[in-house]
């Protein structure tokens, strides 16, 4: 985005004290939000976010990302997990982080060099997060997974807008009484389920992980009180959607191409058992991370951790639809494991590690 277009940018910064940015040092990576990273005046580098939606959703989200930073000061297992919030404009719609050297999780997870250690800080991370007592007045509203409206039809508005494959993801999930029902029963346990401070939109992507090996969790727009099985299930379902994703690639096996045949059905199940085993420790190191924190949870926290990453599976569906005109073979295999999780939660916790204590 032209910083030209944003004075309010410029402004804030030299009301922090920090100058106006130096233009040929700024990037503006393209994201769900206006971002601009680069050096000041000062020679302080900094991050800043401007806040892209309807308005009403803004000052929601502002809302939820400043009580984050009124908290999380208490929280001692988040201290330096966090980026450092240096000031905001709320009319501007505007936030400034520090500057973290670092790479993203996503990252990482495609160079195939997301490790072990990463991911039993960001359990530890999580955990301490859901550990901690809530403090100041914060956001108790229900996240969203579709509205249960949309499990049956959608505004005429809503249709006009979407693509192609993103009506074959609705019509999929519309067309599956079983689906609609696993995913009832999901909205209906949340509402039962302990609340506790949770990122509520945490996904490997939120994730910066330092050349010290110091994990970061970013993106704190969507803080709330909310089940703690969310943010677990949301971990795990990232690497389940990559196991998938990889049964028609060869990373993992010394290259990262595309296959260039045909699989049979008996070599699309070997070979994503193959991808599983080799993704899915990554889960269990955030598990026992997350365990090291957090000992004590409710009864029927696995089934639901396991249920977010099967609903976590159809929001990518949905989500990488935008990016196509027609749904992929193997995105339909992905919706059909994410499937397979809501509908039989118990059945695959114990593939996820989720039964499993310290």
């Amino acid at each position: 985005m032209d910083l030209d277009a944003f004075p309010d940018v410029d402004a804030l910064l030299t009301r922090l004290g920090a100058g106006a940015f130096v233009r040929d040092s700024v990037s503006a990576p393209v994201g769900r939000n206006h971002v601009w990273a680069g050096d000041t005046e000062s020679g302080r580098r900094v991050f800043v976010k401007r806040l892209v939606g309807p308005e009403t959703d803004v000052k929601a989200r502002m809302r939820r990302l400043l009580s984050f930073e009124d908290f999380v000061g208490s929280v001692a297992g988040l201290a330096g997990h966090v980026p450092s919030l240096l000031g905001h404009d709320e009319a501007a719609r505007l936030v400034v982080f520090g500057h973290i050297d670092a790479r993203n999780g996503a990252e990482l997870m495609v160079d195939e060099t997301f490790g072990a250690e990463p991911a039993f800080a960001a359990g530890r991370a999580i955990g301490s997060l859901h550990a901690a007592a809530p403090e100041g007045d914060l956001d108790d509203s229900l996240p969203s997974l579709p509205e249960p409206a949309l499990l049956y039809g959608m505004p005429l508005a809503m249709y006009n807008e979407l693509s192609f494959a993103e009506l074959e993801a609705w019509r999929l999930m519309q067309q599956d009484a079983a689906l609609r029902e696993a995913l009832e029963t999901l909205q209906r346990w949340e509402k039962a389920a302990p609340r506790v401070p949770s990122h509520c939109d945490f996904r490997v992507d939120q994730l910066l992980v330092t050349d010290d090996g110091l994990t970061i969790v970013t993106d704190w727009e969507e803080f709330r009180l909310a089940d703690p099985a969310r943010d677990v299930g949301s971990f795990a379902g990232e690497w389940l959607y990559r196991s998938i994703l990889d049964i028609v690639t060869t990373r993992g096996d010394g290259d990262s191409a595309f296959l260039d045949l045909e699989l049979t059905h008996d070599q699309i199940l070997a070979r994503g058992t193959e991808k599983m085993e080799r993704l899915l420790p990554l889960v269990h190191h955030f598990w026992r991370g997350y365990r090291t924190v957090r000992s004590e949870l409710d009864a029927g926290f696995g089934a639901r951790a396991t249920a977010f990453a099967g609903w976590h599976l159809l929001d990518r569906l949905v989500a990488g639809a935008a990016q196509s005109q027609r749904l992929s073979g193997i995105e339909r295999a992905a919706a059909g494991v994410g499937r397979g999780a809501l509908l039989t939660p118990l059945k695959f916790a114990p593939l996820l590690g989720f039964e499993a204590t310290p």
